[in-house]
């Protein structure tokens, strides 16, 4: 029987889970298999500071070779896997390599989710989520006048943000009545579509797109045509889970469903990040978020429980987000709200309470740290705010 363990995915969950069972004492044999050719990196700064040129291509990676192996874990990057025969521990690897493994932590993320209208499939239409991708839109950037980010999630707000900083003419298309309004609610989405606004990005709101057409023009079903030399979609995410398809696994809208130890329904597979529909002791229940923060967190967890511990993911999810030179900070059990409250501070200051029944949910604030922490302490509670 095979001693080794696999991990299937390089970014932050799958470098987490390294971590995590080398710290809690794993001494068996670990590969990292990773589809991005890169040792794993931040992301965050993909659609900010990298995007803006203020931070080097070195400055993104978050272990140097060395690191692994100090650490004894075998590296394969440039290769997916594509299936596994979890009876044999075989994973078949896209570059025609067959490992074995006692058991595999699935960390394959997400990919970005193209929109069914036409012209949105388009090679020259860009997206955004790895280094390739930010490498691309920045050569992209360097020739160009004028973008259109369509999409006001919080990647589209902060890719349109560096692109109007580089000096672009930017328009921002969404269907939202204004950015992020079905998430943090219209008050906030109001402040952020300021910010845009600011910096030199032109909104197009309650817009829905028909076509992209020769990936530079884009119709509006109100009769609209906009044009720009580059245009970048913004439109969500989908979870990469088909790998734990190919063991029978039965998916939650493509998410791989785990306990609070990161352990699927297969004693072969566990999973973390993006990829896991995971439950969260203190929140009662399972959630799938997409925040950087967790996917670290459940990642260690992975790797900790894999190495005996009784480590378990409760903590209340969160994230950051920089829309120019301004920071919202979001903690949130994520899966909704029955109410809201938006509290104006001075100096442009503000915190958004999100309540179910009398308990706090969820937290946003720029600039009052304070309220952010004090709101995870109330949300891990079931408190009122």
């Amino acid at each position: 029987m095979p001693g080794g363990h696999v991990i299937v995915g390089a970014g932050p969950a799958g470098l987490a889970a390294v971590r995590g069972y080398r710290q809690a004492g794993g001494q068996a044999a670990l590969t990292l298999v990773g589809a991005e050719s890169q040792l794993p990196y931040q992301r965050p700064p993909l659609t900010k500071e990298f995007l803006r040129r203020e931070l080097d291509r070195d400055e993104l990676w978050l272990e140097a070779a060395g690191w692994f192996r100090d650490h004894s874990v075998e590296l394969r990057l440039g290769t997916d896997a594509e299936r596994i025969d979890a009876q044999s521990g075989a994973i078949q690897l896209s570059d025609g390599e067959r490992l074995t493994a006692q058991s595999c932590v699935l960390t394959t993320g997400s990919r970005p989710q193209r929109p069914p209208f036409a012209g949105a499939d388009a090679a020259a239409v860009l997206e955004m989520r790895t280094l390739a991708d930010s490498e691309r839109l920045s050569r992209r950037a360097a020739t160009a006048e004028a973008a259109i980010v369509i999409g006001s999630g919080f990647i589209g707000c902060e890719v349109a943000a560096s692109l109007a900083i580089r000096g672009l003419s930017m328009t921002m298309v969404t269907q939202e009545t204004v950015p992020q309004a079905g998430r943090l609610g219209t008050d906030a989405g109001e402040r952020i579509a300021a910010w845009l606004r600011e910096a030199g990005v032109d909104l197009v709101l309650e817009a829905e797109v028909e076509a992209i057409e020769d990936a530079r023009r884009v119709s509006i079903a109100d009769g609209q045509r906009l044009e720009a030399d580059l245009i970048v979609l913004a439109t969500g995410v989908v979870p990469n889970g088909e790998l734990a398809g190919t063991i029978g696994l039965d998916l939650h809208e493509g998410a791989v469903p785990v306990d609070a130890s990161m352990r699927s329904a297969h004693p072969f597979l566990r999973a973390a990040g993006d990829v896991a529909w995971a439950e969260n002791s203190g929140a009662g229940r399972r959630l799938r978020v997409e925040h950087w923060g967790d996917a670290l967190a459940q990642g260690e967890v992975a790797g900790r429980a894999l190495a005996g511990e009784d480590a378990v993911w409760d903590a209340v999810p969160g994230f950051w987000s920089t829309i120019g030179e301004r920071t919202l900070k979001f903690a949130a059990w994520g899966d909704g709200f029955d109410d809201l409250s938006f509290l104006a501070h001075k100096g442009g200051a503000f915190t958004v309470w999100y309540t179910r029944g009398s308990a706090a949910v969820g937290v946003l604030t720029h600039q009052r740290d304070d309220d952010y922490e004090r709101g995870r302490e109330l949300i891990a509670r079931g408190a009122r705010p």
